[in-house]
């Protein structure tokens, strides 16, 4: 099982006002979960926050393994949170899901909306789901798209969605780290440029540990809070971050 660092911070609502996290990380014996639940536009019960807690809760068997199809694995996740909750597909809140599972031979991973995965071996190879981020400023409601073809695929109450998922898979032995980020980590690079670029993030969690991370973006957005350099809904989203070391 490779060494695995992780670190979480919860960010604010669209009004400014202090809320519990809607990102989740699940650590199982051979895999990583990563979630982060769509923040909903009005106050509801069921939402993004609730999504995802209950999303996350269906991952780990009772021996803490994934290993199914890593598509199949997530479908049959949405699958029997909606038949337990009675979701609706177009009508229920959602998650992005970003999983990254290891076996003695390959490394494996699945990235569905915007939570990308970074593997780092020879080179760096950044596995990245853009169609949400290609929709922003195209379109009016960019929710109107989600899981429809010409739009973007997240992790809802169809469980479909989840064969739309990026994938890559790579030789074991190939690969020594690989990150995991929700978008309140990740615009740390691809929006901010607070960081030259991936290799760095993964030095300073090594060198500092995650959390440094976090305390970096955190301190950028705060020279911005009126929300001007960087466009953004919320001045401080939510933050999960975990970084998967492999050992020879």
């Amino acid at each position: 099982m490779p060494e695995i660092t992780t670190a979480e911070r919860a960010g604010v609502g669209p009004d400014g006002a202090p809320r519990p996290t809607e990102d989740r990380i699940v650590v199982l014996e051979n895999a990583v979960v990563l979630l982060d639940g769509a923040t909903s536009p009005t106050p509801r019960a069921r939402d993004g926050g609730w999504h995802s807690a209950r999303l996350a809760a269906q991952f780990g068997p009772a021996d803490g393994h994934l290993r199914g199809d890593l598509a199949d694995e997530l479908a049959a996740a949405i699958a029997r949170l909606a038949a337990e909750h009675g979701l609706v597909p177009g009508d229920s809140p959602s998650s992005t899901a970003a999983i990254v599972r290891w076996t003695d031979e390959t490394v494996d991973a699945l990235v569905l909306a915007d939570s990308p995965v970074v593997v780092f071996g020879e080179g760096i190879d950044v596995v990245a789901d853009d169609r949400l981020r290609d929709l922003r400023g195209k379109v009016g409601r960019v929710t109107d798209w989600r899981n429809r073809e010409g739009g973007f695929w997240v992790a809802e109450a169809e469980p479909a969605a989840a064969h739309r998922a990026v994938r890559r898979s790579w030789r074991r032995d190939a690969v020594h780290t690989v990150l995991m980020a929700t978008d309140g980590v990740s615009c740390g690079v691809d929006d901010y440029a607070l960081f030259a670029d991936w290799r760095e993030v993964v030095d300073i969690t090594f060198a500092k540990g995650p959390e440094a991370v976090l305390d970096a973006i955190r301190e950028a957005e705060a020279t911005d809070p009126e929300r001007v350099r960087w466009r953004r809904p919320k001045v401080h989203d939510d933050q999960a971050l975990a970084v998967l070391r492999f050992t020879p």
